[in-house]
C-alpha cells in the first residue's frame, strides 16, 4: 500500500467514524451485551454450538446429496428448484419467472444472497419495480444506501436522520419524528406495495432437504406477508442453506437469535413447506387470520445459488466459512467493526469477521483485500461464534493468498532481504508489502534493535526517521516507539547464573518463555515473573528460543510462522518431556501453542505443547493452591493497594482472566477489572497509519474507564503488550504487568 493510499484509507475511516460510528458503536455494543446475557441462560450452550457445528458440517459435506433430495421434495409439492451456476445466472432465471407472470412489482423479504447477487438492480433493468418490505433495508433503498450490517442493515443510521431521510424524499402532510411514527409510516407505505406485487422474493435463513421446508428467522413478519399475499413466491438461498431435516433446526432455533440481536428467541421464526395452493392473506387488517382460499395458478420457485461456494466447499481453508448461519455474532463482538460498521469493515455484500471468507469466495480476493487487515487476529469472535468458525485463521489464509499477489501490491522478490531472514519466493512472494514484512519479521528487528541499543532507539526517534518510517513502512509519527534493551532478558538471566533455586530444592522446574517483547523490549516482567517463581519454589530456566511465529502470522505470513513453530516446538518440547512446565507472560503466544499450532504441527506434538504450557498468573495460582493462602505470603503484598486491571483479548478467549485476578486478590491487593473487551492497539495495527485513529477511537472506551472516578487514582495494570502499549498512550500514567505487582524485590 503506497503512502497515498494509507492516507486516503485513514481518511475515510475518519469520515465513518464521525459520521456513522456513534450509531454502529451503540447498537453493536447493545446486541452483543444482550447476546451475552441471553446465552448465560442457558445451560447446554457449548452442547448446542457443538450440536450446530456437527449439523453444518454434515450438511457440506453431503451437500450434493442434500440438492438432489430437496430438489425430490420441492417438485413433489408443486414447486421448482433451480441451482443456477453464478449470480448472473440466478438473476436470469428470476428475471424469466418474474415476466412470466407479468409481474409489475415485486416485493422482498431481507436477503443477504439477493443482495449478493444483486438482483433488485437487475429486476429494475427489464421494468420491474422492486420493494424492500424490511424496515432497516426500506430504508437504505430510499438512501440509495448499502447495507452495513448482516442482521440490522441500517444500523449505521440514526432515527433524527431517518426521518430526515423521509421527510425529503416523501410527500408527508407532516414531519416524521419519533420511531413509532417512522415504522407506522413505511408499514402503511410498504403494505401498499405489498398488496400490488405479484411476485413475493424472500432469502431462507435454512432449507430442510427432507421435506423442502424453508426457515424464516426474522424481526419483523414481513416474509409472511411477501410470502402469502402473492401468487408467486421465489425464494434465492446459497446452496450452504441446506440442512437435512426439520429436526435439525432446534439448536439454531435456539442459538440464532441469541447470536445475533440477543434476543432469547426472534420475533418471528416461520417454517414454510410451499404447495402451490398455499392459502393467501388479506392485508387490509393485519389481525385479519389467514384464509382458506387459495390460488390455483400459484408457483413457488426455489433458486439455490452456488456463485463460488462448491469451489468454497473443496478449498479446505475457506470450506469452514459455509458452515456460517449469518447471525452477526462475529461483528458484533469485534472492537473494530463496532466503531466503523461494515461499510469499513466489509465487501461487496458481507460483513464482519466471516465477511473475508464469503468475500473471498464470492467476489475474489480484490474484494476481500480491502477490508481484511481490519481483522486483527484478536479471537474475541471465536466464542461468540454459534458454530465454532475459527474466523481468525480464515481472516489469515486469505492474507496469505493477497501477498502472494492475487489482489496485493507488487515488490519485486529479494528487495529488503536484510528484513526477511533469508526467505525464498515460494515461502513469503513479492506480492507482500514492505509493511507486513516489517512487522511480520520483527524478530530480526528486535535483534539489531538490542544488539545497538541505545543508539537504535536514539536514531529510530529522530524526526527524519520518523517521518521515512511512516512514508515508507507506514509506522504512524503519533505512535511511541519500543524501546529496545541492550541486555535481554535471556543475557540477564544467563549472567546472574542461572536460577537462585538449584533444581535439587526445587518443588517444580518451570521453563520461562522469553517472548518477542519480554526478551527484547520489556524485560523488567521477565525479571519480575523469574523472581515471582523462584520465591514460590520453582527452579527456572529461560532458553534461547526463537519467537512463537505470532508477528508473522498476523500480517498473514503462514510459511513464515509455520517455520517458527517447527523451530519453537522441539526446543519446548524437550523441556516438557523432562517434566518441567513452559510458563508464558504474553497471552498471545499461549495461544499461538495452543490454538494456532493446531495448524502447523501434528496432532501429538501440539497437544504435549498446549497441556504443558500456562499462562504466567495461571501457573502462579496453580502454585498457590485453589485456597490462595499460605505461600502467597513469599510474594509482595499489596496492603490493600487499589489497581485497575484489563485482561487481554486472547487471554480471555482462553478463559485465563480468573487467574490473574485472583491471584492479586490472593496478594490483598483490591482489584477493579476492566468490563472493555479491547484496548485497540492489537499488536501492530495500532502502530500502521491507515488505522491509527481507528485504534484510538477503540481505545477510547477503555480510557473512559480507567479515568472514572473508582479507577483514576489507581495503578493501572494489564496483561498484554499491546494492552500496556495503549493504556500508557492513553491515560498517561504508568502502568505494569500484574506479576510485577507481586515481585519480591519491588
Amino acid at each position: 500500500m503506497s503512502s497515498e493510499s494509507r492516507k486516503a484509507k485513514a481518511a475515510e475511516i475518519r469520515r465513518l467514524l464521525a459520521e456513522e460510528g456513534a450509531s454502529v458503536a451503540e447498537n453493536t455494543r447493545g446486541f452483543n451485551d444482550g447476546r451475552y446475557e441471553s446465552v448465560a441462560g442457558l445451560d447446554d450452550y457449548e452442547e448446542l454450538k457443538a450440536e450446530a457445528r456437527a449439523i453444518k458440517e454434515d450438511a457440506i459435506e453431503r451437500l450434493p446429496e442434500l440438492i438432489a433430495q430437496v430438489r425430490e421434495s420441492v417438485e413433489a409439492n408443486g414447486g421448482t428448484v433451480y441451482l443456477a451456476d453464478d449470480a448472473a445466472d440466478a438473476n436470469r432465471y428470476v428475471a424469466e419467472v418474474v415476466e412470466d407472470r407479468d409481474a409489475e412489482t415485486v416485493v422482498k423479504s431481507k436477503s443477504m444472497t439477493t443482495e449478493e447477487i444483486e438482483v433488485n438492480e437487475h429486476l429494475e433493468a427489464r421494468g420491474a419495480e422492486v420493494w424492500e418490505t424490511d424496515l432497516g433495508e426500506f430504508v437504505l433503498q430510499v438512501a440509495d444506501d448499502a447495507p452495513s450490517h448482516i442482521v440490522a442493515p441500517a444500523i449505521h443510521k440514526s432515527r433524527e436522520g431517518i426521518a430526515d431521510l423521509f421527510d425529503a424524499h416523501f410527500e408527508l402532510d407532516e414531519p416524521l419524528e419519533t420511531a413509532e411514527e417512522l415504522t407506522r409510516f413505511a408499514r402503511e407505505y410498504l403494505g401498499e406495495r405489498i398488496e400490488e406485487a405479484e411476485v413475493g422474493m424472500t432469502g431462507a435463513n435454512f432449507v430442510a432437504a427432507e421435506s423442502g421446508t424453508l426457515a424464516l428467522v426474522t424481526s419483523e413478519g414481513n416474509a409472511r406477508k411477501t410470502i402469502q399475499a402473492t401468487d408467486t413466491h421465489v425464494a434465492v438461498a446459497g446452496v450452504e442453506k441446506l440442512i437435512p431435516s426439520v429436526a435439525d433446526l432446534q439448536p439454531f432455533v435456539e442459538l440464532i437469535g441469541r447470536s445475533g440481536t440477543g434476543q432469547d428467541i426472534t420475533s418471528y421464526v416461520s417454517l414454510f413447506t410451499p404447495p402451490v395452493d398455499s392459502p393467501t392473506v388479506d392485508f387490509e387488517d393485519d389481525e385479519t387470520p389467514l384464509s382458506e382460499a387459495g390460488s390455483d395458478d400459484r408457483e413457488f420457485h426455489l433458486v439455490l445459488v452456488d456463485n463460488g461456494r462448491t469451489a468454497m466447499r473443496e478449498d479446505d481453508q475457506l470450506r469452514e466459512t459455509l458452515y456460517c448461519i449469518r447471525c452477526s455474532a462475529c461483528a458484533n463482538s469485534c472492537a473494530n467493526f463496532q466503531s466503523v460498521g461494515g461499510h469499513a469493515f466489509g465487501g461487496e455484500t458481507y460483513s464482519g469477521g466471516i465477511a473475508t471468507g464469503w468475500e473471498a469466495g464470492v467476489e475474489g480476493l480484490d474484494t476481500a483485500a480491502e477490508f481484511n487487515d481490519l481483522c486483527t487476529g484478536c479471537s474475541r469472535c471465536v466464542n461468540q461464534c454459534p458454530v465454532r468458525i475459527d474466523i481468525p485463521w480464515i481472516n489469515t489464509v486469505v492474507r496469505d493468498r493477497i501477498n502472494r499477489g492475487e489482489g496485493g501490491e507488487e515488490i519485486g522478490d529479494g528487495e529488503f532481504d536484510w528484513l526477511v531472514e533469508g526467505l525464498t519466493p515460494d515461502e513469503e512472494p513479492g506480492g507482500l508489502s514492505l509493511q507486513k514484512r516489517f512487522f511480520g519479521n520483527f524478530e530480526t528487528v528486535a535483534k539489531i534493535g538490542s544488539a545497538l541499543a541505545p543508539a537504535s532507539n536514539w536514531l529510530a526517534d529522530a524526526p527524519p526517521v520518523r517521518w521515512a518510517m511512516e512514508r515508507v513502512l507506514g509506522i504512524d509519527r503519533r505512535r511511541e516507539l519500543p524501546e529496545f534493551r541492550s541486555q535481554t532478558l535471556v543475557d540477564w538471566f544467563e549472567a546472574r547464573g542461572g536460577s537462585r533455586v538449584s533444581p535439587s530444592a526445587a518443588e517444580r522446574e518451570a521453563v520461562l518463555y522469553p517472548d518477542l517483547y519480554t526478551n527484547h523490549v520489556q524485560v523488567e516482567r521477565g525479571k519480575a515473573a523469574v523472581r515471582v517463581l523462584e520465591a514460590l519454589g520453582v527452579g527456572v530456566r529461560v532458553p534461547e528460543v526463537a519467537s512463537s511465529g505470532r508477528a508473522p502470522l498476523s500480517q498473514g505470513m503462514i510459511a513464515t510462522a509455520e517455520r517458527r513453530a517447527e523451530e519453537v516446538a522441539p526446543a519446548l518440547l524437550d523441556h516438557i518431556q523432562t517434566g518441567r512446565d513452559v510458563v508464558v507472560i504474553e497471552p498471545s503466544d499461549l495461544a499461538m501453542f495452543e490454538r494456532e499450532y493446531e495448524k502447523f504441527l501434528d496432532g501429538e506434538r501440539r497437544a504435549a505443547l498446549a497441556d504443558g504450557s500456562y499462562e504466567v498468573l495461571e501457573y502462579v495460582y496453580g502454585l498457590l493452591g485453589e485456597e490462595g493462602a499460605g505461600d502467597a505470603d513469599a510474594l509482595t503484598a499489596g496492603g490493600g493497594a487499589e489497581v485497575a486491571y484489563h485482561s487481554h483479548c486472547q487471554q480471555r478467549t482462553l478463559d485465563l482472566e480468573p487467574y490473574t485476578t485472583a491471584v492479586l486478590e490472593a496478594a490483598g491487593y483490591d482489584v477493579v477489572t476492566s468490563d472493555v473487551e479491547c484496548c485497540g492497539m492489537a499488536g501492530s495495527f495500532g502502530y500502521k497509519s491507515e488505522y491509527y485513529e481507528l485504534s484510538v477511537a477503540v481505545g477510547e472506551q477503555l480510557r473512559d474507564q480507567f479515568t472514572a472516578p473508582d479507577a483514576a487514582d489507581r495503578l493501572v495494570v494489564a496483561s498484554g503488550t499491546s494492552c500496556l502499549e495503549q493504556l500508557d498512550s492513553l491515560l498517561g500514567r504508568p502502568t505494569r504487568h500484574p506479576v510485577q505487582l507481586l515481585d519480591p524485590a519491588r
